[in-house]
């Protein structure tokens, strides 16, 4: 079995490390690059920094802070946030990211993909989705989780995999900062519905919310910010749990 994944995310806007719920209520969650540090040396897998307001602003991500991180952690490190070009990902990946998370952009023009992929490789290519159960169904959301679109999620994931997508980031708008623990059924469904891993988003409150997840889903990761960010639940102390549960972690 895949050993199993303990992401912190770093949500940027202006530079600062910030967190909402429900994708709504943005507070400072402090210095993104003393939180890398931190998260590094406290046996995190990997880093995400995702610039939550780039696609809406219209604009590219920030190179010089993704650099300033990069010189700091010996971790994966992946970097979304604006992403519409090649040549974008390749500054990224020049900076320092080794993957790049796209979301807005793919579902704009889903061929981009295809040319990020073929370019750098599937491993480097992780695709965002931002979704929100309407009472029917799960539908992908786009521009910050502002804007509804007609996907379906688990038909987009499988479209996104069969363009080059190598990782899918699912995060659930219903749970995001809740702390009610993760969505485990449209989880379970986009690990069912592709054959790359997927990263699980949203909800995490508790180590055994971590548990949850990696027992009733084949999820590879958990990621979380604010149980992080605000010393909650330290990566060390939830490494142990899951140890004592024998959840085969990195």
């Amino acid at each position: 079995m895949l050993k199993k994944r303990i992401i912190p995310c770093l949500d940027i806007r202006n530079g600062r490390t910030v967190k909402g719920v429900n994708f709504e209520g943005i507070r400072d969650a402090g210095d993104p690059v003393e939180l890398a540090k931190k998260y590094a040396a406290e046996g995190a897998d990997e880093l995400v920094f995702l610039d939550i307001t780039a696609t809406v602003e219209n604009r590219t991500t920030l190179l010089e802070l993704v650099e300033r991180i990069a010189a700091e952690i010996d971790i994966p490190f992946t970097v979304g946030g604006g992403i519409q070009s090649v040549e974008e990902v390749r500054r990224l990946i020049w900076a320092g990211a080794d993957k790049v998370s796209v979301n807005s952009a793919a579902v704009r023009r889903p061929e981009l993909l295809s040319e990020i992929a073929s370019e750098f490789g599937s491993q480097c290519l992780v695709l965002a989705i931002d979704t929100q159960f309407n009472g029917n169904d799960w539908k992908v959301f786009v521009k910050g989780g502002r804007e509804e679109t007609s996907l379906q999620t688990a038909d987009w994931a499988r479209y996104a995999v069969e363009l080059g997508a190598g990782e899918i980031l699912l995060t659930s708008m219903n749970h995001d900062g809740t702390k009610n623990g993760f969505a485990l059924e449209i989880t379970q469904a986009i690990c069912e519905a592709v054959q790359v891993p997927v990263i699980a988003s949203g909800g995490a409150g508790k180590a055994e919310d971590f548990a949850s997840l990696f027992t009733q889903t084949k999820a590879t990761a958990g990621l979380a910010a604010s149980i992080f960010h605000y010393n909650e639940l330290p990566i060390p102390s939830l490494k142990k749990y899951l140890n004592t549960q024998n959840i085969p972690i990195r």
